[in-house]
């Protein structure tokens, strides 16, 4: 069986960079994408050294022509697009809903929905004229219920749901699948800048029921599962993964 051809957007950090060593790992061949030229080519080399075909391509998911530049060049090189994991994001700057500018929306939207829906629209592109092939979008639980003081990024992860269910639907016919991972409290920078401080992260820690944030690999095999055979008859399914926070746990420290 060839090795996927793999996409992954957000891959210098966190959950994207788990994901590209998982996927490296497994001998797959791999695009990734961020804004950062050195840390790409490092990422690049990195994955290579675990045995991967891999390349970096800079790109930022805001502007369509970036988008488009990024899926045509995993094809010219691979032939085709099997996975791609949708994982740029920002949490922008949190704060009260008063203090929400238009600046300060479009700094979140634009990474995490219209990004979202640019490498949805690229990729579709490809997977239907190949017949197929299974995407991931990155959500969060704060995308399945809210958080006090980061009504942006709630509102983008809500976003980014709804654009997972209704895209699944138009790449049914295709044999387009289109999931979305929807982790807990992840042990991210994302994370460390929410939370603060190892007191406040201390304080998460105790009132999850698995009493500790996950990790970015752990996401990274829910990722593998979704892109794989494994779940051939999954989509439209938006997967948590957060140590059991959404069965009823705390929806945040203090509550």
């Amino acid at each position: 069986m060839p090795a996927p051809v793999v996409l992954i957007t957000g891959a210098l950090t966190g959950i994207g960079r788990a994901t590209a060593l998982a996927y490296a790992r497994q001998g797959a061949n791999l695009v990734v994408c961020g804004r950062h030229q050195d840390v790409g080519e490092q990422l690049a080399g990195e994955l290579g050294d675990l045995g991967a075909q891999a390349e970096f391509m800079r790109a930022d998911v805001r502007f369509d022509a970036d988008v488009e530049n990024l899926v045509d060049r995993a094809v010219e090189r691979f032939g085709r697009l099997d996975v791609a994991l949708n994982n740029a994001g920002t949490e922008g700057t949190p704060g009260p809903v008063t203090e929400v500018t238009e600046q300060s929306y479009q700094a979140v939207f634009d990474t995490n929905v219209k990004g979202t829906l640019l490498c949805l629209k690229h990729e579709f592109r490809v997977m239907r004229e190949q017949g197929g092939g299974s995407i991931v979008n990155v959500s969060s639980t704060f995308g399945l219920m809210g958080y006090p003081g980061a009504t942006l990024y709630v509102g983008s992860k809500h976003a980014v749901t709804g654009i997972t269910k209704a895209a699944a639907l138009e790449g049914a016919a295709h044999g387009i699948r289109v999931n979305a991972v929807a982790p807990g409290y992840t042990r991210t920078a994302m994370y460390e800048r929410f939370t603060g401080d190892d007191t406040a992260r201390d304080t998460v820690d105790s009132v999850l029921p698995l009493h500790r944030a996950g990790t970015p690999e752990e996401i990274a095999e829910a990722v593998q599962y979704l892109g794989s055979d494994k779940a051939s008859y999954v989509t439209g399914h938006v997967l948590t993964v957060d140590g059991g926070l959404m069965a009823g746990g705390p929806l945040f420290p203090g509550s």
